[in-house]
């Protein structure tokens, strides 16, 4: 019996050019986003903004699984907080990524004005995942996770379900690929968090 199911292929993100023709204060690419929730927007280094469609059901039931286990240890740990898919970072070189999960160290968190945090927060998460549905490019998922660890981040997860391969960033260190991994382990940045892989692949 042969079944004509669509074959899932990789979406390259839409690009627009805004500069210098246009320039988004903070607050105007914020409320952008806000008129346009059902896209997932970043903006890169250089101003351009990065257009996705939203994730498949599959993808989300996985993230939302990755997420409440970050969340269970988070709130256990008590050091510092995290966030999901939804939130956004303003990265020190001026490039806005929403990374699937994120951790920041609580006194780094608490420093950031009040008024700023209800934004897209000028900080780099210390931890961020990343998790690869079926459609994502590879080279761009890559790109992006060197971009959070050159900007500060610590320890990052490129979680790549469709090859069951998980790439570990650290900086200043080559990147360490795991095949099939079955869990993950925080290291000293998240003493005790261990990641069960099982709930995600």
């Amino acid at each position: 019996m042969t079944t004509n199911l669509p074959v899932a292929t990789e979406i390259i993100p839409m690009v627009l050019q805004l500069q210098p023709a246009i320039a988004l204060t903070e607050d105007q690419f914020y409320e952008f986003c806000q008129l346009n929730h059902d896209f997932r927007i970043e903006r890169n280094a250089a101003g351009e903004l990065v257009i996705m469609p939203p994730t498949g059901s599959e993808t989300d039931e996985r993230n939302f699984n990755l997420v409440g286990q970050l969340w269970v240890w988070t709130k256990q740990d008590g050091t510092g907080v995290g966030f999901g898919s939804s939130g956004g970072f303003t990265l020190p070189n001026g490039a806005v990524r929403s990374p699937d999960a994120a951790w920041i160290k609580r006194d780094r968190w608490e420093a950031i004005p009040a008024e700023l945090r209800k934004k897209f927060a000028p900080i780099c998460p210390e931890f961020v995942i990343e998790l690869r549905s079926e459609s994502d490019n590879l080279r761009i998922l890559q790109d992006k996770m060197q971009e959070y660890i050159d900007n500060g981040t610590q320890l990052g997860w490129l979680i790549d379900r469709k090859q069951r391969r998980v790439f570990i960033y650290r900086p200043n260190i080559a990147v360490e690929v795991l095949d099939n991994p079955k869990t993950l382990f925080g290291e000293t940045l998240l003493p005790g968090f261990v990641l069960d892989l099982n709930q995600v692949w």
